[in-house]
């Protein structure tokens, strides 16, 4: 297991509060079950660069559901949902290398395990049938939710990583743990290997 450095502990203290604040600045949309508008999603895409986003989107995501109409069920189980999005997105970062896969895999974590999970919530724990039956109200949210989810795992994420991988490639430190032999963390191998 890597060593948790002062540098990791820091990016992970920033990725969890930018996902509260930018939560928070959408107010009551961004916990809207049909259509939600919360771009802190696009941070989701953090776990291929750091594994400290790990933690980090778990925390951010407990804390910024408190506020969350459906608050006991979207603190935990909501949160969990990130977590588990955010290893499956990590381990895609570390068995692909092509970066327009890594990005397409790994989006697909947070976009499919959320667009399940969270229709649960609203759906089936908290009792929502605003489009009929179970089973219609259920499709209608993960329908309208993969498609949110997607929008900000994709326009917003990926641009996201074009930008961190290209700051790492310049050796920029905040976004380098300067490690050997681990891939896109080492400025001085990936600029030989061009």
């Amino acid at each position: 297991m890597k060593k948790l450095t002062t540098k990791m502990l820091c990016r992970a203290g920033i990725i969890a509060a930018l996902y509260v604040a930018l939560t928070y600045a959408f107010g009551a949309l961004a916990y809207n079950g049909f259509l939600q508008i919360r771009p802190a999603e696009a941070l989701t895409i953090l776990p291929l660069f750091f594994p400290e986003a790990i933690p980090a989107l778990y925390i951010g995501c407990m804390l910024s559901n408190i506020a969350s109409p459906f608050w006991v069920y979207d603190v935990f189980v909501g949160s969990l949902a990130t977590l588990a999005a955010a290893v499956g997105t990590w381990g895609m970062g570390k068995l692909f290398r092509n970066h327009v896969l890594r990005v397409a895999i790994g989006g697909l974590f947070p976009v499919l395990i959320n667009a399940f999970v969270i229709p649960v919530i609203i759906v089936f724990l908290c009792g929502d049938l605003s489009y009929g039956t179970l089973s219609a109200t259920y499709w209608t949210y993960f329908g309208s939710l993969a498609v949110t989810e997607a929008l900000w795992v994709y326009v917003l994420g990926a641009p996201l990583y074009a930008f961190i991988h290209s700051m790492r490639k310049k050796g920029v430190s905040a976004f380098c743990d300067n490690t050997v032999g681990s891939p896109l963390q080492n400025t001085a191998v990936e600029n030989k290997n061009k």
